[in-house]
């Protein structure tokens, strides 16, 4: 399992003249002689949830599109919603894998949601945002008003 916050022994502290700084201090005494994983080694499967997945946002000529990693999931795990100028995306899912022996059984439960929202710029027509589901790829398509979108270069005669 991996540390979700990095962290910085000894904080930002400058180096001081004293040789008594040059001691380790305790929790990181601890650190170093316990290892940092301390526990971890039972819990491999603690944290599957998601947490926030990654998105790209383009800015195209004719729409924006909302790129988000999700993979794993189904169509149905989506609720997209266009409420006063917010788009709002959420996934809630929920696992459950059974594993049975002779000797036990063992459940896994799992349970993941987020919920990320945009904030929609008044340039975009809401009435035609469409999504696609793709290869662990959830594409939103906000297309951009007509008197929006980006015109050709005119070039102006000199009369």
């Amino acid at each position: 399992m991996s540390t979700l916050i990095p962290t910085v022994k000894n904080g930002n502290k400058k180096p001081s003249e004293s040789n008594f700084n040059l001691l380790p201090n305790l929790p990181s005494w601890f650190d170093d002689m316990l290892g940092k994983g301390l526990g971890t080694e039972f819990m491999s499967n603690f944290n599957t949830g998601i947490t926030l997945p990654a998105v790209n946002v383009i800015n195209s000529d004719n729409e924006f599109v909302i790129d988000m990693a999700v993979p794993g999931l189904k169509k149905s795990d989506f609720e997209i919603n266009v409420d006063n100028h917010v788009l709002s995306i959420g996934v809630e899912s929920k696992t459950e894998n059974s594993e049975k022996t002779e000797s036990y059984t063992r459940r896994e439960f799992g349970y993941s949601s987020f919920n990320r929202t945009f904030a929609i710029p008044d340039s975009v027509d809401a009435d035609k945002i469409s999504a696609d589901y793709n290869d662990g790829i959830l594409k939103v398509h906000l297309p951009k008003r007509e008197e929006a979108k980006r015109k050709p270069v005119k070039q102006v005669k000199i009369s």
